[in-house]
């Protein structure tokens, strides 16, 4: 007992001696720590397990890094610029990314406005800018929005080759340490040099190589004061500052670069204002007209280049046909037509589509406007073509043996249950097949498709180049196979050329990789296209007696014209298409979701828009005009040749006789 005594005073002793109380006495008394003491205990636990956390984090960050081996991989070339005939640069396709250049082949100036207006402590910080960064933070805050940006140029490096654009936290704390990477492993001019050559700057630019190809059709090694500012400047917005899109706004920022190079010390006052940013000329000025309504044109041949040369990794230069005055011209016709008349007639949409008599496309308008539809009504619409299939018809009639002058009787009729109307509902009898055409005349079509074989009239359309299905209904006579309006243009082009197809093209050569990869060559007839029989003289005398005395006499010149009107049922779609001695044109006018026009026939509004451009196109300078005979089969053939001479009657007398006279003004 005395021994069990002795062990708990032995404890309360140690107890005693440590500060820690046994039983707390009755009376509330003993010995508590201090709370700051416990507070800065349990803060010391936080931060310990905060640093854990942090480390962990880091940690993860750091192995999920993005870091690519082949650090030096240069990324593929792939763009296309388009000259025009005349050698213009009208448009440009891809992504331009130009050469890998070496800081001693980059203008000083070029590297200075970058660097004045990005990043003017680059070579004074490690990566990171505290500076700027609390700067950047300071603005934002009172601006209410994101104003100034804190990155440095190495940390907009990083986001360039490791990392996506996403704005996350991750994101942002990879960039920084991996901008603390680069800093580690290249020198200023190294982290300098490779941002230059990866930076976008907008329009499909990478680099500032890419760019001055881009924007000024130069080296960036020639690039002038004036110049890099403009690049610099894009650097920060460059789909909205891209000159080619927003010329003044790119030109005020120019002008903001050349400032703060001058407060950074990289230029003088007098040097910033010898760069004169108001010259500065674009290799394709957004002012002109060319750039609108010629990006059809430019889709167009893009698509022929990349089917003739396939995927090639290789900056192209395309050789094209354009026209930039016939373009410009077909433009302003077509939508000055279109805006005097669209909303009263009810026609909101049109297209038009010239050739030259080798199947050169010279122009292509394929909508109203391009920013508002890329839909390219010339070569991409499928549209019923009405009368202006027609030729076809009468082609294959004459394969069969018929002549202009053969007899046919204008009546009713019904074909498997169908009973096709002419224009008016009338009907006049007996008429020739030069009347019967001019004056469009269903019922004859009609009769001509069903007496020769519906197969022979398809036959004749393909033969002409059309690949648009035709299906070989009672129908197909007036025009319910639905083609293209470049299919139709090719069409009477081989009329024109005299050749029995015309194939269009819009492509002279391709030049890549320092050498032509391509050349345009006409295509060859196999040796039973070239056998079939050939009825243009008669064709020639039926598309002349259309306009001159037929349904399109409002495409009447002082000079030959032969052509056709087109109109479909309800009055939906409304063509002509016609030639003179140089040039073929071919006009649609109707709606994209094929509601009916008011009234607007093929002899109306597309004839005159047709006729308006072709008087003002042999009024303009660079625009060939031939003084010879429109076409030589137009005159009597001769007498070895198994075609009849055509003898007009009685009601088509004067045709060739003005014809003859057209010729003999045409040669004084």
């Amino acid at each position: 007992m005395q021994r069990m005594n002795w062990l708990q005073d032995r404890v309360r002793s140690l107890r005693a001696a440590v500060g820690k109380p046994g039983r707390r006495p009755a009376g509330g008394g003993g010995h508590r720590r201090p709370l700051w003491l416990r507070l800065l205990r349990v803060s010391l636990n936080v931060l310990v397990v905060m640093a854990v956390v942090v480390v962990a984090l880091l940690g993860y960050l750091a192995y999920t890094l993005p870091l690519s081996e082949d650090f030096e991989q240069k990324q593929l070339q792939f763009s296309t610029t388009l000259v025009a005939a005349d050698g213009e640069i009208f448009a440009m396709r891809g992504q331009f990314h130009g050469d890998i250049l070496d800081l001693k082949h980059i203008p000083r100036h070029l590297a200075q406005a970058v660097v004045s207006i990005e990043d003017h402590r680059f070579y004074e910080h490690f990566g990171l800018d505290p500076i700027g960064m609390a700067r950047a933070a300071v603005v934002n805050t009172f601006a209410g929005k994101v104003r100034q940006g804190g990155s440095t140029i190495t940390q907009q490096l990083a986001k360039l080759m490791f990392l996506s654009s996403e704005r996350t936290f991750k994101r942002k704390i990879q960039e920084a340490m991996i901008a603390l990477w680069l800093e580690h492993r290249l020198s200023k001019d190294e982290i300098l040099v490779r941002y230059l050559n990866k930076v976008y700057l907008g329009a499909g630019a990478y680099g500032i190589d890419g760019a001055a190809q881009r924007y000024f059709n130069k080296s960036a090694r020639e690039l002038t004061l004036a110049e890099a500012a403009m690049l610099a400047g894009l650097i920060r917005a460059p789909s909205f500052l891209a000159p080619t899109r927003n010329l003044e706004a790119a030109r005020e920022r120019a002008g903001l670069v050349l400032r703060t190079m001058v407060d950074n010390g990289f230029i003088t006052q007098a040097t910033a204002e010898t760069a004169d940013i108001g010259k500065v000329v674009l290799a394709v000025d957004p002012t002109t007209a060319i750039t609108s309504g010629s990006r059809y044109f430019a889709d167009w041949v893009a698509a022929e280049a990349r089917e003739a040369l396939g995927p090639l990794s290789a900056d192209l230069t395309v050789q094209t046909t354009l026209n930039v005055t016939l373009q410009q011209l077909a433009e302003t016709t077509l939508r000055r037509w279109l805006d005097e008349e669209g909303s009263k007639r009810n026609v909101l949409q049109g297209a038009m589509v010239v050739l030259d008599h080798e199947g050169a496309v010279l122009a292509m308008v394929g909508g109203r406007d391009y920013d508002e539809s890329e839909f390219n009504r010339a070569t991409q619409a499928r549209r019923q073509p009405g009368s202006l299939f027609k030729l076809f018809v009468y082609l294959a009639a004459f394969d069969a043996g018929l002549t202009p002058d053969t007899t046919m009787v204008d009546q009713p009729l019904k074909v498997d249950g169908w009973e096709p109307q002419n224009y008016g509902g009338q009907y006049r009898g007996p008429v020739s097949l030069r009347t019967a055409f001019a004056d469009s005349i269903n019922s004859v079509a009609v009769q001509l498709t069903e007496q020769i074989g519906r197969g022979r009239v398809i036959g004749a359309a393909r033969s002409l180049g059309v690949q648009s299905p035709l299906k070989a209904h009672p129908s197909l006579a007036l025009g319910a196979s639905e083609v293209t309006l470049m299919e139709m243009a090719a069409a009477y082009g081989a009329m024109a050329a005299d050749v029995k197809r015309v194939v269009p093209f819009g492509i002279r050569d391709i030049r890549g990789q320092s050498r032509r990869l391509y050349e345009h060559r006409p295509v060859k007839m196999s040796q039973q296209e070239a056998a079939l029989p050939w009825h243009r003289a008669e064709m020639l005398d039926l598309l002349i007696s259309t306009v001159e005395t037929g349904t399109g006499k409002a495409a009447k010149l002082s000079a030959p014209v032969a052509g056709k009107t087109g109109t479909t049922q309800d009055y939906r779609d409304a063509w002509f298409v016609g030639f003179t001695a140089d040039i073929v044109a071919a006009v649609w006018l109707g709606n994209d979701d094929s509601s009916p026009t008011d009234r607007v026939s093929g002899g109306d509004l597309p004839a005159r828009i047709w006729r308006d451009f072709i008087a003002a196109a042999y009024q303009l300078d660079g625009v060939s005009k031939k003084k010879t005979d429109l076409l030589a089969g137009m005159k009597p053939a001769p007498a070895a040749d198994p075609a009849p001479e055509i003898a007009a009657p009685a009601e088509r007398g004067s045709v060739m006789s003005r014809v003859r006279g057209w010729f003999r003004s045409l040669a004084d």
